[in-house]
């Protein structure tokens, strides 16, 4: 029996990487179908270089869209990415016990709170700071960048903080013996020794601000034109296909599927730079 259950479990294990394989693949297939004719229909260079999304006009630009990712994807990382890290440093190096006990449940309850409910955070909280501090709308590019900021915090401080417990405790003693403060053998020795799961953690926030879409929409005023500052409404790639699928129809609707096609391609690109970076610095 024991001599079964090995070969038993590889099968399963190796039957669950295939659907997983497999479901992916089929995505891909979908949205390629699907996306990449319109995109051949409307022109490349005017879907992807276009800067008005009229549909009632048969008019499909998301250049709008692409910059208004780019703009609250960079915003929510220049917010989050150093919280996240000093945040994990400290939790995995400074934090008392207790106060771990504390914080380190409240940051996992973060990570499972819905995205309609930062949404609303978002648009009774953050909506009227931004407008009364700074002016506008309140629903902006600032908005929705400190949303997806605080959305991303979980992920990262969970990720870098398990890869700053992981590093080598002879790296710290070692830092010790030659004289190093405790602060510095951290930031000096171990935070570089831990910065391959440090940048899995900031990928794996960026593939949740750019796939954010419910809290976006509900905080960034949904404007598809490029904006030109700060405190003016934004309209993503995720939030342009949730506000327009539902009615959408023809060319309308590939034009959507070949918006998804954009994003994956664009997070597809982001992932293999972070991953061409962490071998460089490996090397």
């Amino acid at each position: 029996m024991k001599k079964l259950k090995e070969p038993a479990m590889r099968a399963v294990f190796l039957l669950t990487a295939c659907v997983s394989i497999a479901a992916v693949v089929l995505i891909c297939l979908f949205l390629f179908a699907g996306g990449v004719p319109a995109i051949a229909k409307i022109g490349v260079f005017d879907f992807l270089l276009g800067t008005q999304w009229r549909p009632a006009n048969n008019i499909y630009g998301i250049l709008p869209m692409i910059i208004g990712s780019i703009y609250v994807t960079a915003g929510a990382l220049l917010i989050g990415v150093p919280i996240g890290i000093l945040t994990a440093v400290f939790l995995a190096r400074f934090c008392p016990k207790g106060l771990h006990k504390l914080m380190k449940p409240a940051i996992d309850l973060m990570a499972g709170i819905p995205s309609v409910v930062y949404g609303f955070f978002g648009l009774v909280v953050l909506v009227p700071f931004v407008r009364d501090s700074f002016g506008g709308r309140g629903m902006s590019v600032l908005t929705a960048s400190l949303l997806l900021g605080l959305m991303i915090l979980p992920t990262i401080i969970s990720v870098s903080e398990a890869a700053l417990r992981a590093t080598p405790q002879s790296y710290y003693e070692g830092s010790l013996a030659l004289g190093a403060t405790h602060e510095r053998s951290v930031f000096a020795v171990e935070l570089p020794a831990a910065r391959s799961g440090v940048f899995a953690g900031v990928v794996l926030g960026i593939g949740r601000a750019l796939g954010e879409t419910m809290a976006v929409i509900m905080v960034a005023g949904n404007q598809a034109v490029i904006p030109d500052s700060l405190l003016v409404g934004v309209r993503t790639l995720t939030t342009n296909i949730v506000l327009e699928m539902g009615y959408s129809t023809d060319l309308h609707r590939e034009a959507l599927i070949g918006t998804a096609v954009v994003l994956f391609v664009f997070i597809l690109i982001i992932t293999t730079s972070f991953s061409l970076i962490k071998r460089r610095s490996k090397a």
